[in-house]
Order: C-alpha cells, then sequence, then structure tokens
C-alpha cells in the first residue's frame, strides 16, 4: 500500500459544473472506523463487524473493496482505494486490504471523531493528489448483493456530483424500520425521465436497466431515527427513504460545505493533515490536532443543513436498488441470508427441529435449536448471545452493561489478531493462563520483558526462533522452552509454514500490560 503525499490542498475552488479542462477521476472511499455492538458477541471494538466474514468467506471490509470494479460512469475510475480507519485496527485492517490486489492509502484516525471528521481527511488526500476527485464514499461494513444495480445508481450519482451537488443514495423502505435514518424527498431533477421507467415500478422511484432509468431526487431533509409509529407514517406518505449512508459528492465540494457549515471540523482536520506523515503503510494524521476536531456525522453535520441552506451546495437523492443492507443488526443478516423452508438460517455447527424463522450462528460448539421461533441464538468462544428477533436493537444495551461491569467481552474476542499472527487463550486460572500462539512465516514478536510472570513454550508444529537473553537457538516441534521472569526474550517464526505453540504463563499478575518493549518490528510502543 502507499501512503498519501503530505500537503495542503487547496480547497477553495469553486463547485459548479466542471469546466472543460477539468479531467475529474472517480475515487472509492471506505471508511472503516465503526465498532458494531449492535452484532456483538462476534463484533467487538477490537475487531468490529466490517473486519468479521458475517455473510461469507471475505469480510465485509474485503467485500466492499471490490464494489466498483467494472464501473463506468463517463469519468475514469482510479485502481486506488482511499481508507480511512482507526488506529486500533490498523494491522488486520491492512493485511485485510491487502488481499484487494488495489494500491491503498489508509488513513489512520488517531481518536474516533464520527464520519464527517473521517470523510474531511479523505478529501483532504484526494485534493492533495489529484486537485480534485469524485468521491463514492461507501461505508466499509455495509452489504449490496446486486452489483450492476449498485452501479447504476453510482453512475447517475456520479452525474449530479460532478456538477456539484452532495449525493446521498436512498432506499425504497420495505418496512417501518426504526433502526435506520430516513431522507425526505424533493421534486425529480428530471420529470421527463418518467417516460422510460420500468413497467411495475412504483412512481417515486425507477430501476435502472436497459428498459429504465434512474430519476435523481432533489434532497428535502434528512430526519432522524423515528419511533415505530412515526416510521409507520414515512412509509404510507412515500416521501422518506431510508439513509443507506452511502454519498457521492467531489472532494472540492465537500471541503467547501464543511467548512461553511462546521468550521471548527474542517480547521481540525486541515491541521491533521497537514502535520501528518507517512509511516510504511499508513498515514498517521497529527495526533493532538485531529482529536480537537467536534465529533459529528456527515447527517448532522453537513447533509441536515443543506435543506434550508444550499449556499454551499446543494443536496440530491439518487435511488438505490442493490440489495442493500447496512447489516447492523442480527435480524439484518437473518433477512438477507439463504433460509431454509422454515425461514431458519443456519451458520457452522447448527440443527433445526420444529424450529422457524431463528437465525443460529456457531463459531464452534453445536447448536440445537428445538421449536424456536423468531430467535437469534450466537455463540463464540467465550459468550453466547440468545434474543427475541424483534428485540436484537437492544443488543447494544447488553454491551454497555459488559463494559460498565469491566468485562473484557464488550472489547476483545478470545482470540485476539496481532500484526504477527494470533493468539487465544483457551484457559485461565490463579497464578496461570495458557495460550494457543500461531505465528506467521517470516515473522516475529516484540523484543519484551515482564516484571510478572514467566512463560513456558512448547512448539506443536513448526520451528521456533527464540531469543532468550544473550542466546539465540532453535526449537523443533515437541520441544519446549523456558523464559524465566525478568529475562528479555523474543519470538520468532523462520520458517515457510505457521507456527503453532502452546505458552503457559505463570506469575503474579498476567495482564497483556504487563510488557516491557524493547524493539518492535510494527512500530508499537
Amino acid at each position: 500500500m502507499t501512503a498519501p503525499v503530505t500537503a495542503t490542498p487547496a480547497d477553495t475552488r469553486s463547485t459548479q459544473a466542471t469546466p472543460l479542462n477539468v479531467k475529474l477521476k472517480v475515487h472509492p472511499v471506505i471508511l472503516a472506523g465503526g465498532s458494531g455492538t449492535r452484532l456483538w458477541p462476534m463484533s467487538r471494538e477490537q475487531h468490529p463487524k466490517q473486519l468479521i466474514g458475517l455473510l461469507g468467506d471475505d469480510s465485509l471490509l474485503q467485500s466492499t473493496t471490490r464494489r466498483l470494479e467494472g464501473l463506468e460512469a463517463g469519468y475514469p475510475l482510479t485502481d486506488q482505494l482511499v481508507v480511512v480507519a482507526n488506529e486500533e485496527q490498523r494491522f488486520t485492517t491492512a493485511e485485510q486490504l491487502r488481499t484487494s490486489g488495489k494500491p491503498t492509502r489508509l488513513i489512520l484516525e488517531p481518536a474516533g471523531r464520527d464520519t464527517a471528521p473521517a470523510l474531511t481527511v479523505a478529501a483532504l488526500s484526494i485534493a492533495a493528489q489529484d486537485d480534485d476527485g469524485i468521491m463514492v464514499v461507501m461505508p466499509a461494513d455495509h452489504a449490496v448483493t446486486d452489483l450492476s444495480g449498485f452501479h447504476a445508481a453510482v453512475t447517475a450519482g456520479v452525474e449530479q456530483a460532478a456538477a456539484g451537488h452532495i449525493v446521498t443514495m436512498g432506499i425504497v423502505p420495505t418496512r417501518p424500520e426504526t433502526g435506520f435514518g430516513y431522507i425526505r424527498i424533493g421534486a425529480a431533477l428530471d420529470a421527463s425521465a418518467a417516460s422510460g421507467a420500468s413497467p411495475g415500478m412504483p412512481d417515486h422511484v425507477e430501476n435502472a436497466g436497459s428498459e429504465g432509468v434512474i430519476r435523481a431526487r432533489k434532497l428535502d431533509r434528512f430526519v432522524e431515527k423515528p419511533h415505530l409509529e412515526l416510521a409507520q407514517r414515512y412509509i404510507e406518505s412515500r416521501e422518506y427513504w431510508w439513509n443507506s449512508g452511502i454519498f457521492i459528492v467531489r472532494a472540492s465540494t465537500w471541503l467547501k460545505a464543511i467548512r461553511h457549515f462546521q468550521p471548527a471540523i474542517h480547521e481540525a482536520c486541515h491541521a491533521a493533515y497537514a502535520g501528518g506523515k507517512a509511516d510504511g503503510d499508513f498515514f498517521r494524521l497529527q495526533r493532538d490536532a485531529f482529536s480537537a476536531s467536534p465529533s459529528n456525522s456527515i447527517d448532522y453535520a453537513v447533509m441536515e443543513q443543506l435543506g434550508s441552506d444550499q449556499s454551499a451546495a446543494s443536496g440530491v437523492v439518487v435511488p438505490l436498488q442493490a440489495g442493500w443492507s447496512d447489516v447492523g443488526s442480527w435480524d439484518a443478516i437473518w433477512d438477507i441470508s439463504e433460509k431454509d423452508a422454515d425461514q431458519n438460517v443456519g451458520r457452522g455447527r447448527v440443527m433445526f427441529e420444529g424450529a422457524a424463522s431463528t437465525f443460529a450462528h456457531s463459531e464452534g460448539r453445536l447448536i440445537a435449536c428445538v421449536g424456536t421461533q423468531d430467535l437469534v441464538v450466537v455463540e463464540t468462544a467465550d459468550a453466547i448471545l440468545v434474543a427475541d428477533k424483534s428485540r436484537v436493537q437492544d443488543v447494544k444495551k447488553i454491551v454497555g452493561r459488559i463494559r460498565s461491569d469491566g468485562g473484557l467481552e464488550a472489547a476483545s474476542h478470545r482470540k485476539v489478531h496481532r500484526p504477527w499472527g494470533n493468539y487465544d487463550s483457551v484457559d485461565t486460572g490463579e497464578r496461570f493462563q495458557v495460550k494457543r500462539i500461531v505465528v506467521k512465516p517470516g515473522a516475529r514478536l516484540s523484543l519484551q520483558m515482564h516484571h510478572h510472570r514467566a512463560e513456558h513454550w512448547i512448539v506443536v508444529r513448526g520451528t521456533a526462533l527464540v531469543t532468550r537473553g544473550e542466546e539465540r537457538f532453535i526449537v523443533s516441534e515437541n520441544e519446549s522452552a523456558y523464559i524465566p521472569l525478568g529475562v528479555t526474550h523474543r519470538l520468532e517464526n523462520p520458517g515457510k509454514m505457521p507456527l503453532e505453540m502452546i505458552e503457559v504463563q505463570s506469575g503474579s499478575y498476567l495482564g497483556e500490560d504487563d510488557i516491557v518493549r524493547f524493539d518492535d518490528t510494527y512500530g508499537r510502543q
């Protein structure tokens, strides 16, 4: 991956229709800083939903990186991704992005400040390198099943964005959903397009295809997540669409709008980007400057303002019919998954007997659902969720209670990913802990020391190169090494296959913060 050049972009240009001598490009922008608390226990703070294969072998992030492949929108599509991600997930995010095979500018947020600052630093990065560009802004944790429909909607949105509008994708609602924000749509921008509408389509949205067109609408206003009764009224009025969270906008247009509506965000992000620096695969924003930015979403910071103030930009809504889901809760995953004859969805080791409309996901142990109906059951190594499908939005309340009680299950899985591989805490007790450790070929842990514990290493597969004080030696399969308390040590995998080993820790304190690092390949402190 390549990091963006540090530069101060000129973000004061006009956002009117594109002059003929300006060659705009389409830039995929992925916002990958979400937490996904409603998908606990699979999604955790340190390994959130965009990094998990909730719908297949690929993670949601990996699927998003391929979403614009083959797009023909009238402007050239850059082959480089711009991804804004949380610093804490940087290594796992970078590793998953490498599988895309695309060059990537991975911008790291030193603190979570919501989507408006994230989009602002992405726009600054594009403006610095490409002078201007049309950003297709996609959350990393959504799903789209109809790529041709998605490309058709994006193409319609790119045309509007090139003319200086801020475009949002709207979903025609199918139910009174209380978990989504809504958009009140205005008049069609091109009423004559109705003549090309596909037969059978509602009169307020036409699909794209060989016989159809997509009619963009003026943005009237954004509204917050409604209660059930209000959501029902929205559906009946046919004037409100779901807010997909996907935006299309020129970098210069967004920078002008954020400077106009949220000058404090603009100032902080400008300083954070200008003071940032490349660090290997990453571009690190200046920590203090970015942390000084107000926290705000794209919706609140800009989109809700456009209905009453269009001096900086105007809003446009493009209908999206592409099998979209925000994958925001377990019922959403059930909704888009393939079901059996009784509307059950099973993943992993799952059996149904007399069950109906049940979702069950097993990470290892057998789940047997007998006579269940409208339930969600999710099993992981350290937690089990059982919820009524109508109450899955309340899972985030459980996560809040776990966090308040100091429980580790809110933040991390038993299996923890590291840049060198992973470890799984398989057993723990008073003064001992047992871990299963996997080190990737050619990888090595930091040179470190512990004040409160000793460690025993037993190699079960592969070969380990061990540093222990002044010694360096090889440990092969079925051999072991002992690391006394207070001795500097390092573990490496010099082989071409994963190194698998069992670590037994013993001591008065076994927390992960009992590490003094002297040298680290990955720049950790």
